[in-house]
């Protein structure tokens, strides 16, 4: 076999080519060309990246304590009251007819993680790819802002996604870009969708089976979604549409709203990012953006919601760890972070207390502290 695997794929408007860090790996490339489920055999499996495979143990799986167990209950008995199901529960019910799961992996810039490519490596079963920064609006700068009702709708549908279907959604960190994709659904008036909690990493660490597909179906659904969003922005005809949005807009925050809480103090504002980021004591990691916060916001660092496994925290200890920082469960609150995403880890975490009705300021910090005029306060 060549040293080096070249993948090139079109995803919508964008052709990756993406040199694999399996050259070294004939096992995994024997079961990743034949198409078999394979995991990993030691236990717990660490997350995949381009810079670092597991160089042993990637064999056919065997059998778990799970295999053969019967699903002895449906995605009608979870309440959206819950927004994560165990892995356990997935495998119970990945079978389950109008359940469909997406791979919403998203990194960071720095992390120079492609999730795409590690899709293709290995998913969740079945599991369709759900490209953040590709469904989003296309008339703005800012990184993957929610798209419009029509977008959405036209990008979903090119997916496979319908009204009746229940999602539950995943990434390749634990818990981290899942839960955007979480709440763009609510967004779009889509209750039935649960985050995997813990995600793929979870998922492979209790011994279940992933899949690879180095062109897939559902390779072809993500690109016709990308190119369904691009139709959409440019005036011009998409397909069949098979999901009908109905807008939430208490949801979702702009700018201008606040711009208008900062004097009105309606809402307690929540930052998901670091606090030395927060603090204004570090630069911001993308140019031209000023350091620091909104006046009269909160720091909550996302990751303190999490445990050592990247699964959302109990209610009692969530609930002390809003206390702590002052936030009332009674009173209305809107998050924000860098670009929106890890924002809508504090809403989750907010949501599992019984809140679910906060918003996400959706420009963030990357919008806010962009601006000229807009108040920024330092610690």
């Amino acid at each position: 076999m060549a040293s080096t695997l070249f993948t090139k794929m079109f995803l919508g408007h964008r052709l990756i080519h993406s040199t694999s860090f399996l050259s070294h790996q004939p096992q995994f490339l024997s079961s990743l060309f034949s198409k078999r489920l394979f995991c990993i055999q030691t236990v717990p499996v660490p997350v995949s990246t381009s810079q670092n495979i597991k160089t042993t143990g990637w064999v056919p799986c065997m059998a778990s304590s799970s295999v053969g167990r019967r699903a002895s209950y449906s995605t009608q008995s979870v309440s959206t009251n819950e927004p994560v199901v165990s892995v356990d529960w997935l495998y119970d019910n990945l079978k389950v007819p109008d359940i469909k799961v997406l791979d919403a992996s998203w990194y960071m810039p720095d992390e120079q993680r492609n999730p795409i490519q590690e899709y293709q490596v290995a998913h969740i079963p079945s599991a369709l790819f759900f490209d953040v920064d590709g469904i989003a609006d296309r008339t703005t700068k800012l990184p993957h802002m929610l798209p419009s009702e029509e977008a959405f709708a036209a990008a979903v549908s090119a997916l496979g996604i319908e009204n009746k279907d229940d999602l539950v959604v995943y990434d390749g960190k634990g818990l981290f870009s899942a839960a955007r994709v979480w709440w763009m659904f609510r967004v779009f008036g889509h209750d039935r969708i649960w985050v995997l909690d813990g995600g793929l990493p979870r998922w492979r660490a209790s011994g279940y089976d992933v899949e690879s597909s180095a062109s897939s179906d559902a390779i072809l659904k993500a690109s016709a979604a990308s190119e369904a969003i691009e139709k959409v922005y440019k005036g011009q005809t998409v397909g069949p549409v098979t999901f009908q949005t109905k807008f939430q807009p208490h949801l979702v925050w702009n700018l201008d709203q606040v711009k208008k809480n900062i004097e009105e103090k309606t809402h307690q504002h929540i930052d998901a990012r670091s606090k030395p980021r927060f603090d204004g004591a570090v630069p911001e990691p993308r140019k031209g953006i000023r350091s620091g916060h909104v006046p009269n916001s909160k720091c909550i660092p996302f990751a303190q919601l999490l445990d050592s496994s990247h699964t959302l925290l109990p209610e009692n200890e969530l609930k002390k760890r809003f206390e702590q920082e002052g936030i009332s469960l009674d009173s209305p609150a809107v998050t924000s972070c860098g670009t929106g995403v890890t924002a809508c880890i504090l809403a989750l975490g907010l949501h599992r207390l019984g809140k679910s009705d906060v918003a996400v300021y959706d420009g963030s910090w990357t919008e806010w502290g962009a601006q000229s005029d807009t108040p920024v306060d330092i610690s």
